[in-house]
């Protein structure tokens, strides 16, 4: 697989495994929906008060495997997170529709609830992508 045909993966999948580094050093593992935007990155709603937000705030070094419906096919991207704090339901309902596919049914339920989960919007700045064939 070359870097176009790993970027088309991550476009064309939405589920992953998220790993970000604890205070010690070792990984904590999420697993994900998350969304390749139009802009190259990234996109993942999260809340403020889990650890994959914490310890991406602290060190925003990260790794994602891309899961397909093939299990022995897979992408895995290496980034910098970075986090849409200010305003974030225009980007959270953003993030929603393109992982869902769909608009959901109710706007207003929906801001409500990511305002009362405290979610914000992971982004990932993809420096890094294997197995590549190149």
């Amino acid at each position: 697989m070359n870097r176009e045909e790993a970027m088309e993966y991550i476009a064309n999948n939405n589920r992953g495994v998220l790993a970000t580094l604890k205070r010690d050093g070792r990984p904590q593992l999420s697993n994900i929906a998350y969304t390749l935007d139009d802009d190259g990155l990234i996109k993942i709603s999260v809340t403020e008060d889990r650890a994959k937000t914490k310890n991406a705030r602290r060190d925003p070094r990260v790794a994602m495997t891309v899961i397909g419906d093939n299990w022995y096919q897979y992408v895995v991207v290496e980034g910098t997170a970075d986090f849409i704090d200010e305003d974030p339901l225009p980007a959270l309902r953003h993030v929603f529709e393109r992982v869902a596919g769909k608009p959901h049914p109710d706007w207003e339920e929906f801001d409500q609830a990511m305002i009362n989960e405290r979610r914000i919007v992971m982004t990932i700045s993809i420096h890094h992508l294997y197995p590549l064939s190149e």
